[in-house]
C-alpha cells in the first residue's frame, strides 16, 4: 500500500510538471507581444518627442529671422539697389506671403536639405556648414574629455575629502569656472602659454605650410591626418587645439567637478555605505563602487548638457583663437547681416543640443531599470 501510494503521488507531481511545462509556451507569446509593444509604443513616443522638439526648434529660428531689426532683401540686394530690383528680390525670397506660408516653405526647405545661399561666402549655407562644423566639434570633444578626465576624480576626491584644503581648492575652480569669462581666459591664455612661453601653437587650426596637404575626409584634421598618414600634421593639428581644447575643458571640468561633488556627497550619506564600512569594506571600495556607480546615471546628463554647451557656446574661443568652426562662422554672419546662415547654424546647433539630450535620455533608460 505505501509503494502504490508513492507511486501515485510520484505520478502526480509528474502530471503537475509535465502541465507546468506544457502550460509555460503558451504564455510565452503573449509576454513578448506585450513586451514588443510597448518597445513599439516607447520608441513611437521618442520619435514623436523629438519631431515635435525640432518642430519648435524650426518655429523659434524662423520667428527670430523674423523679428530682428535685419532686412534680408536688402543683405543681398545691397543698400543701393533700385526699387523694382528690391522689389523682384522681395517676390522672388516669398516674402510677400503672409507669414504662416512662409513657415510652411521654411519648413520644407529645411526637411529638404536647403537652408538658404550665405551672402558672405556666396555658397549654400548647408555646404558651409559641413566645412566648418567638424572643426567646432574636434575642438568641443577634446575639450569635454579633458572636463571628464579630471572633473570626475576631482569631484569625488572632494566628496571623499569633504572640508580638507583640496575639497576648498576644487570648490574654487568650480566657482572660477562659473565667473571668469571666455574670452579673458583665451587671451590670458595666449598671452601667457603662446606669446610668452611658446608651449603651444597660436590661433589657427594649421600652420600655414601644412594647410591644404591632406584631403578632408572626415573634416577633423586629426582624424584625417591620421588616415593620410601624417604625423606631422596630427601633432601640429594637435598643437594648435590643446590651448583653446583646453580652455573649454576647464569650464567643463568646472561644472563637472561640482556636479560629481554634490551627487556623491548625497551618495556618502546613505546608510548602505556605513553598512558598507561597517562591514570593513575598505574606503577605496567604498567609494567606487558603492558610492560611484548609483551617480553614473544623473553624471551622463551632466556629461551630455555639458558637451551640448561646449558646442554651442564656442563662439567667443572661436573668434579669439581664429578657429574655423561653426562659432566663428556664426560670428562672421553676424556682422555681415547674413540671416541665412545665421538661422542655419542656430538650427545645426539646436538640432545637436537636442540630439545629445535625447541620447542622454536613451543612457538613463538603459542604465536605470527604475526609468524603464
Amino acid at each position: 500500500m505505501a509503494q502504490n501510494g508513492g507511486r501515485l503521488r510520484l505520478l502526480a507531481f509528474e502530471s503537475e510538471t509535465v502541465a507546468d511545462i506544457a502550460a509555460k509556451p503558451a504564455r510565452r507569446p503573449g509576454f513578448h507581444r506585450s513586451r514588443g509593444a510597448r518597445l513599439l509604443v516607447g520608441l513611437a513616443g521618442f520619435i514623436v518627442s523629438v519631431l515635435i522638439t525640432f518642430l519648435g526648434l524650426l518655429a523659434i529660428t524662423f520667428f527670430i529671422g523674423r523679428l530682428v531689426p535685419i532686412d534680408p532683401v536688402l543683405a543681398v540686394v545691397g543698400d543701393r539697389a533700385p526699387r523694382a530690383v528690391y522689389e523682384a528680390a522681395r517676390l522672388q525670397m516669398g516674402l510677400d506671403q503672409p507669414v504662416p506660408i512662409q513657415f510652411i516653405r521654411y519648413v520644407a526647405s529645411v526637411l529638404s536639405g536647403d537652408l538658404g545661399t550665405s551672402v558672405s561666402t556666396g555658397k549654400l549655407v548647408l555646404d558651409d556648414l559641413k566645412r566648418v562644423f567638424p572643426a567646432t566639434l574636434e575642438m568641443a570633444t577634446l575639450g569635454i574629455i579633458i572636463g571628464v578626465l579630471l572633473g570626475v576624480p576631482m569631484g569625488v576626491y572632494a566628496a571623499s575629502r569633504r572640508g580638507s584644503l583640496v575639497d576648498q581648492i576644487i570648490r574654487v575652480i568650480g566657482l572660477l569656472g562659473y565667473a571668469v569669462p571666455a574670452f579673458w581666459l583665451g587671451l590670458v591664455g595666449l598671452a601667457v602659454f603662446y606669446a610668452r612661453l611658446k608651449w603651444v601653437a597660436g590661433p589657427g587650426r594649421l600652420d600655414i605650410f601644412y594647410d591644404g596637404l591632406i584631403d578632408p575626409v572626415t573634416g577633423i584634421v586629426l582624424i584625417d591626418s591620421l588616415l593620410a598618414g601624417e604625423t606631422d600634421i596630427f601633432f601640429n593639428a594637435l598643437w594648435h587645439l590643446a590651448l583653446p581644447a583646453s580652455v573649454l575643458g576647464f569650464f567643463s571640468l568646472a561644472y563637472i567637478a561640482r556636479m560629481t561633488r554634490s551627487f556623491m556627497l548625497d551618495q556618502l550619506s546613505q546608510e548602505y555605505v556605513t553598512t558598507a564600512r561597517v562591514k570593513g569594506v575598505s574606503e577605496r571600495l567604498v567609494i567606487w563602487r558603492h558610492a560611484f556607480r548609483p551617480i553614473l546615471v544623473p553624471l551622463i546628463t551632466v556629461i551630455g548638457l555639458s558637451y551640448a554647451g561646449l558646442l554651442e557656446g564656442s563662439v567667443m574661443i572661436e573668434t579669439i583663437f581664429s578657429w574655423p568652426g561653426i562659432g566663428n562662422y556664426l560670428t562672421v554672419a553676424l556682422l555681415n547681416a547674413d540671416m541665412s546662415a545665421v538661422l542655419g547654424a542656430t538650427l545645426v546647433i539646436g538640432a545637436v543640443f537636442i540630439g545629445i539630450n535625447k541620447i542622454s535620455d536613451v543612457l538613463y533608460r538603459v542604465l536605470d531599470p527604475r526609468a524603464r
